[in-house]
């Protein structure tokens, strides 16, 4: 047989598979744009320079993780194809093809199609790069206009990873066609499983032994902060994997068994064309199913809270830094730099409120032993402060009851939040003590970093009582004062911080304000939520695909039966109702218990967020949701067509 009569059969294959390919090779596509968007912005060196290299090794690292996912996807989707293909490669060893000329067919036919799904993907990649820039700018909240220059490194290493990819699938359609035999490929899609009656105790048992493997899951997903923190993540995910393989591969069918038993086997049209054969592939969908629903679960985790820290940067950043500017701690020379600072705010005639508060350094103690003590030990360094001061420096602080105080720190609220009020801590120096009641823990600081520790606010009457308790002539060091200054026009904010750290970099010193601060947490949590988003879609389109091409395996297996069913005088209405029944299952099942399986991961996770993520989080599932329904309605109009056409 001559290479021209080979490559003949591989254009007309490709003609007769190009209704099956074009979901993957829209997927393949969509791939090789982003893996090459990302090398493009990895390199680029306006980027790198932007972000003081931050970008690029954050793109290399999104670039690792896409190209996992689409290696996963690709193997996946080619051994789904293989096997649908297995009659046509039966008839191609009929006909006189060798194995080895069959595989040369398949591995050419292959190299094509990645080929043009590489070439489209990259000419695609030039156009939208530009788009994608743009986006990551206004996510990191970049202003300014960036150039972004034409990448031969990232052409190069997009074309290497994707050839590498199309090597590993060459050999696995090898191995595949050395393996089969001609009996096996024509029966390959009637292979099936033949459900057991399962033995009733057992079955009973692991049954129930998925559904409590779950909950404790989630039970445990709550409490997870004390000092067995790792131990408890990799006891929730084990035990949250195995319920929900148990779940698919014993207790839905076992469901569906018991379903079956009631109705003395007589399901109905509906029945069997949903349960029936649910239950006759669950022990081979099991594994599927259950790495569907855990990875999604991770990625909606990954998305939701990627979107919540972009969501919630300004009020955490704000709540970190209350003050604009804060100055003090750091004795003459700090006071040289602040009215440096001032004058040249003056001078540039920026407007700004500036507030003295005065602070007592006293060192406490936690009377009663709770879970954060544990962690954080009895004894505290506390700044002790009057709400009336920091009312005044602008700050929105509610005033805590006489002989009361409001516990702030923002580094350990995670674990403070959850500790039941009120509670006593105890200030003391060698010649006093006091017992203060804690009646609330309010979340940030009221001091900006580095001066903040751990901050008890209270009323001015009651910080008064605690300064002439505790300062004397020879306690006067315990005295902090700090100057705040808040900016009055937010427009000049940006032009202020600027001057703070010309200022503040000549001295060689830590520069801590809430403008650049901000800037910064918008850049990083900016590239994670364009990162986690991008490689979530990536994710999302490849497992949709994945179940879409195993759904539509089955309807041309099930073809016949539709045929039957038509010539018996049932419309094509009345099919469908099962087969939406079925799809509805194989969508929404894993979508579900993936959606349960981030909500609790993400409220394991809460202990990072100083605010309420519920929103975002909401949001980010909501679209995924959305997203991932929309195969369904592929799959569900792809079953209609087959029906249709099967009479």
């Amino acid at each position: 047989m001559t290479a021209l009569t080979l490559f003949d059969l591989v254009v007309r294959s490709m003609r007769k598979n190009i209704k099956h390919y074009y979901l993957y090779f829209f997927a393949l596509i969509f791939s090789v744009v982003l893996y090459f968007v990302f090398a493009t912005l990895q390199h680029d060196p306006a980027v790198v320079e932007q972000s003081g290299g931050k970008m690029g090794t954050a793109f290399k690292a999104a670039g690792i993780l896409l190209l996992f996912i689409a290696g996963i996807f690709v193997v996946y989707a080619n051994s789904i194809f293989l096997k649908r293909r297995s009659r046509e490669i039966g008839l191609y060893q009929l006909i006189g093809l060798t194995k080895g000329a069959v595989a040369r067919l398949l591995i050419l036919e292959n190299t094509l199609l990645s080929a043009g799904a590489l070439a489209i993907g990259i000419g695609a990649g030039i156009l939208v790069s530009r788009v994608f820039l743009l986006l990551l700018m206004k996510l990191v909240g970049f202003d300014g206009f960036i150039e972004l220059t034409f990448s031969n490194t990232a052409v190069l290493q997009t074309v290497i990873v994707f050839i590498a990819i199309i090597i590993l699938t060459s050999i696995q359609m090898l191995i595949a066609v050395r393996r089969t035999t001609l009996l096996g490929l024509f029966n390959a899609e009637k292979q099936g499983e033949h459900p057991k009656k399962p033995k009733a105790f057992r079955s009973a048992f692991l049954a129930l032994l998925g559904m409590v493997l779950i909950g404790f899951g989630y039970w445990l997903s709550g409490r997870m902060i004390n000092a067995f923190l790792l131990i408890n993540m990799l006891v929730v995910l084990a035990t949250t994997i195995s319920g929900t393989y148990l779940l698919f591969r014993v207790t839905i069918s076992w469901l569906f068994y018991q379903v079956r038993r009631r109705k003395q086997g007589h399901l109905g049209l509906k029945g069997s064309l949903s349960i029936a054969p649910l239950m006759h592939r669950m022990k081979g969908n099991a594994n599927s199913l259950t790495i569907i629903t855990v990875l999604s679960a991770m990625t909606l985790a990954m998305l939701a809270g990627a979107y919540s820290l972009y969501y919630s940067t300004e009020k955490e950043t704000r709540s970190v830094y209350p003050h604009d500017f804060m100055f003090g701690g750091y004795g003459e020379q700090d006071e040289a730099v602040e009215k440096q600072f001032t004058d040249e705010l003056d001078r540039q005639g920026i407007s700004y409120q500036y507030t003295p508060i005065e602070a007592l350094n006293l060192d406490g103690k936690f009377l009663e032993e709770t879970s954060s003590t544990k962690w954080l030990g009895e004894n505290l360094y506390a700044n002790i402060i009057s709400v009336k001061q920091l009312q005044q420096a602008g700050i929105d602080v509610d005033s805590p009851d006489a002989q009361t105080a409001y516990f702030y720190d923002a580094s350990v609220y995670w674990m403070m939040k959850t500790e039941d009020v009120p509670f006593t801590v105890q200030l003391r120096t060698e010649q006093n003590e006091l017992d203060v009641t804690v009646t609330k823990v309010r979340e940030g600081n009221v001091i900006n970093l580095p001066f903040a520790g751990t901050q008890l606010v209270v009323d001015d009457a009651f910080y008064h009582e605690i300064k002439d308790r505790f300062i004397n002539e020879e306690e006067e060091h315990r005295i902090s004062n700090f100057n705040a200054i808040a900016i009055l026009d937010k427009d000049q904010q940006a032009e202020a911080s600027a001057i703070y750290h010309e200022l503040l970099d000549a001295e060689d010193r830590m520069t801590f304000d809430y403008y650049s601060q901000y800037v910064s947490t918008m850049q990083t949590s900016g590239l994670l939520i364009f990162i986690a988003g991008f490689l979530g879609l990536v994710f999302l389109v490849s497992t949709g695909s994945i179940l879409y091409f195993k759904q539509m395996t089955e309807a041309d297996q099930e073809k016949r039966s539709y045929a039957t069913l038509r010539q018996l005088g049932f419309t094509v209405q009345d099919i469908m109702g099962g087969i939406i029944r079925k799809q509805l299952f194989v969508f929404g099942v894993p979508l579900l218990i993936g959606l349960l399986h981030s909500i609790f991961a993400i409220k394991a996770a809460s202990f990072m967020f100083m605010s309420d993520i519920t929103v975002p989080a909401s949001i980010a599932m909501s679209i995924y949701a959305l997203i991932y329904i929309m195969f369904c309605f592929l799959t569900v109009g792809y079953y209609r067509k087959t029906v249709k056409a099967a009479f």
